[in-house]
């Protein structure tokens, strides 16, 4: 059965949903927000995004994307090019390597391991700071950014739950 051209740009909508969503967060994450210091310390909802997808529907969040993301998003902080990219992708590889470990365990193991990797991930900026700057830098706002990114997982995931039920289940 072929689709109609509507039913071509449905499943087009569907399968960019991800990616968009992905998008979305990088830029709502980049709002600055009259808080003291809290731009030190916001919580990376595309680290959060990349997790799940490449959990959940790694088909439609390639690392090219992903990347692309990551770029996005250096480009509207100003850190240095290509290191969230770097760090996305990375976390993307490490993620789908223990994809099939991730979807047949409970939400906890699965915060389990996003503490992992958002740490992994803070671990790895810093040592990116402290390569560049030739010096070592403090940890303190990379590990509360990850703190509060943790804290915040489970609220972020029932959203995606959400999405991926009503936009991409079957």
């Amino acid at each position: 059965m072929t689709l109609t051209f509507w039913q071509r740009i449905d499943k087009a909508g569907r399968n960019l949903t991800p990616f968009a969503i992905t998008v979305m967060l990088g830029l709502l994450g980049m709002v600055p927000l009259r808080l003291p210091s809290f731009a030190e310390v916001a919580p990376s909802l595309t680290l959060m995004a990349v997790y799940y997808w490449s959990i959940h529907r790694p088909d439609l969040l390639r690392p090219s994307a992903v990347f692309a993301i990551g770029v996005l998003q250096d480009l509207l902080s100003g850190a240095p090019l290509g290191l969230h990219g770097l760090i996305l992708v990375l976390v993307q590889g490490t993620v789908l390597s223990q994809r099939r470990f991730f979807l047949a365990s409970t939400f906890l193991l699965m915060w389990v391991g996003f503490a992992m990797v958002v740490f992994g991930a803070a671990f790895t900026e810093w040592l990116v700071f402290c390569a560049l700057n030739t010096t070592l830098m403090p940890f303190r706002a990379l590990f509360f950014q990850a703190l509060l990114t943790l804290a915040v997982f489970p609220l972020f995931a029932w959203v995606f739950i959400r999405i991926h039920r009503a936009f991409l289940q079957g």
